[in-house]
């Protein structure tokens, strides 16, 4: 018999993010982004069918049935919380498990800068965490409103597919909301969203445009909307947003957007010098006059990428390169997966060996640090 409960277990004694079933090999485990097998034997097609059929429950397994997928939570007593996602491949059943730490690290912990405490503090805006799947994109959702559970009291509602991090209340009230299980959808909830008085909204996932415009409307009326997109910087959020909208909406959009656009939080992960993690490098976008003439007129993209690079003093925006070099000074990443995560590697090792000192983008601390 598979033991699951020992698999989960030996995940997270490992450290380990994720777990991969598939029907002919061994269990798969991804630790510190990188995959290694697990076990002495590989999942047998009835085997497979039993594993799936314990982790689904009924609602589940209807969802199963009738879309040939399926995503939800669970627990596990004494060991932690997971995230699952059944499907079918080749005609087998296969299973990705991620694992949802029981504690939320805070935004210190994980080394994420400071800035993001201060846009935490905003009455009101759009705040969207972006990066490719597995960047920690919850994670630091998570430790942001946990940062504002801890600080003010606010009313936040959480719309999710599944629920991932649970929260406790402290200073605010947190209500979550999972899809399938409290709310039939996510354009369902969102329609009666306003009227729960809430003060801060988490949108798991922007997925569609009626989604989109909800969060964009929702903080153009005062709310302070925390959202997540699959795109990999600041300027490519930008055109993802308005790509969900058709051309005779494009100007609405843009003039809204560039209102209620309170922040831009893109990361990707590297790996820690001492092997046993991962750091997130971010690209921070604080919205300012001249981000918002960028948003309105596409002909000003541009600026977009050098209010970004000059606007640390300030706003505390920062590209990725200067990210990254602040995690190499501090010694938290090796000089390898520095240069393997920089945006123009050329440039990056260049200015690392300051061999251009003169050129005026050289990478400057000021005041910022990371945590």
């Amino acid at each position: 018999m598979f033991d699951l409960q020992k698999m989960f277990a030996s995940l997270l004694e490992m450290g380990g993010s994720d777990i991969h079933l598939k029907v002919g090999i061994k269990p798969i485990f991804r630790i510190n982004g990188e995959l290694v097998d697990w076990g002495d034997e590989p999942i047998g097609m009835d085997e497979m069918n039993n594993i799936a059929d314990g982790l689904m429950g009924k609602k589940e397994k209807e969802t199963f049935i009738e879309q040939k997928e399926a995503d939800f939570g669970f627990g596990v007593k004494g060991v932690g919380r997971f995230r699952v996602n059944i499907y079918k491949q080749r005609g087998t059943i296969a299973i990705a498990i991620r694992a949802i730490p029981f504690d939320i690290m805070g935004i210190d912990e994980l080394h994420l800068p400071d800035v993001l405490k201060k846009i935490c503090s905003a009455p009101r805006g759009l705040i969207i965490v972006t990066g490719t799947v597995g960047s920690g994109k919850s994670t630091t959702i998570a430790a942001m409103l946990e940062y504002i559970n801890q600080t003010r009291r606010t009313n936040i509602i959480t719309i999710e597919d599944p629920i991932e991090f649970l929260f406790r209340d402290k200073k605010s009230i947190i209500h979550q909301r999972e899809v399938g299980s409290d709310t039939d959808s996510y354009n369902g909830s969102l329609r009666y969203l306003l009227r729960q008085d809430p003060d801060i909204i988490m949108i798991g996932e922007i997925r569609d445009p009626e989604s989109m415009y909800t969060a964009i409307r929702a903080a153009n009326t005062g709310h302070l909307v925390f959202t997540t997109l699959h795109t990999t910087d600041a300027l490519q959020t930008i055109n993802r947003i308005l790509s969900f909208f058709p051309g005779d909406l494009q100007n609405e959009v843009r003039n809204l957007l560039s209102v209620t656009l309170r922040a831009i939080i893109s990361q990707r992960l590297i790996p820690t010098r001492d092997g046993k993690g991962r750091v997130p490098a971010t690209e921070i976008l604080v919205n300012n006059e001249t981000v918002k003439e960028a948003i309105i007129d596409p002909s000003k993209s541009h600026d977009i990428k050098m209010s970004i690079e000059k606007g640390e003093t300030i706003y505390g925006m920062h590209s990725f390169d200067q990210s990254i070099f602040r995690l190499y000074d501090k010694g938290l990443i090796s000089y390898e997966d520095a240069l393997k995560g920089a945006s123009t590697p050329t440039d990056f090792e260049r200015r690392l060996k300051g061999l251009d000192s003169s050129d005026s983008n050289n990478f400057e601390l000021g005041d910022y640090r990371t945590s």
